[in-house]
């Protein structure tokens, strides 16, 4: 698991994503596309992914509108 994710449960959740192993690289990749950071570049992404969370709801929206983009499953 990405070292962020574990503190990112209650977002997905929110989202609608339910994290597998069939996407979870999938989602990582869109996270760190969604705030400008290399791939595997967990600290600094953790870093951006908090200063985003001030705004909840802003980037639960964007979480679900690019993982719909991307075809990833959403559970309503």
């Amino acid at each position: 698991m990405t070292c962020y994710f574990r503190h990112l449960e209650h977002v997905f959740e929110r989202a609608g994503l339910q994290i597998d192993i069939d996407n979870r690289k999938r989602v990582d990749m869109i996270v760190h596309e969604m705030v400008g950071v290399d791939y595997k570049d967990c600290s600094q992404t953790w870093a951006a992914v908090k200063e985003l969370l001030k705004d909840e709801d802003a980037f639960v929206e964007r979480l679900r509108a690019e993982c719909l983009a991307h075809n990833i499953y959403l559970e309503y």
